[in-house]
């Protein structure tokens, strides 16, 4: 369902109070993450199929360090300040967060979503990446959903394809 406003920007902080009144509206609180660094197709998929299975859509970032950390010293290629502000503009999105930890674990304990949706290259399945915050996402009960990829439509591959021109 189409957001009516951009959506927040909220410091880390806030995730556990915005969770708890959310879910006092009685909203299902929905969260994905990632690096999100030269938003393409595939991000797109997993935000749009995200927001379809709750009313309240978190999208949590990783900081430039963390993307630094994760994916080599030449990422990211978009400061965070740039990322989110891009996410904020998704009509899908309600709520942004930048995160400095390597993984999601920590949000999802202060957040506490009902929903937590990644792409498809994660997940419990052979040639999958496995989840670093699974054994959060049991303990707390919480449903995980992986989206179908789009092939090829990864930022690395679009580095690739165009250069990193900064």
């Amino acid at each position: 369902m189409p957001r009516l406003i951009e959506a927040r920007r909220v410091p880390v902080d806030d995730l556990e109070e915005f969770g708890r009144r959310e879910r006092s509206l009685g909203h299902r609180v929905v969260l994905t993450n990632g690096c999100f660094d030269l938003l393409h197709p595939g991000h797109i998929a997993v935000i749009r199929a995200a927001a379809d299975l709750g009313e309240t859509l978190v999208v949590a970032v990783n900081s430039d360090d963390s993307v630094r950390r994760l994916k080599g010293p030449d990422r990211p290629v978009m400061n965070l300040d740039d990322r989110l502000t891009v996410l904020q503009s998704l009509r899908w999105i309600d709520m942004v967060v930048g995160f400095d930890q390597d993984t999601a674990s920590e949000l999802i304990e202060m957040l506490r979503p009902d929903c937590y949706v990644k792409g498809a290259d994660y997940g419990p399945k052979p040639g999958t990446t496995p989840l670093p915050e699974w054994p959060t996402l049991q303990r707390l009960s919480v449903e995980v959903v992986f989206v179908p990829l789009l092939p090829g439509s990864t930022s690395t591959n679009l580095i690739s394809r165009y250069g990193n021109t900064s």
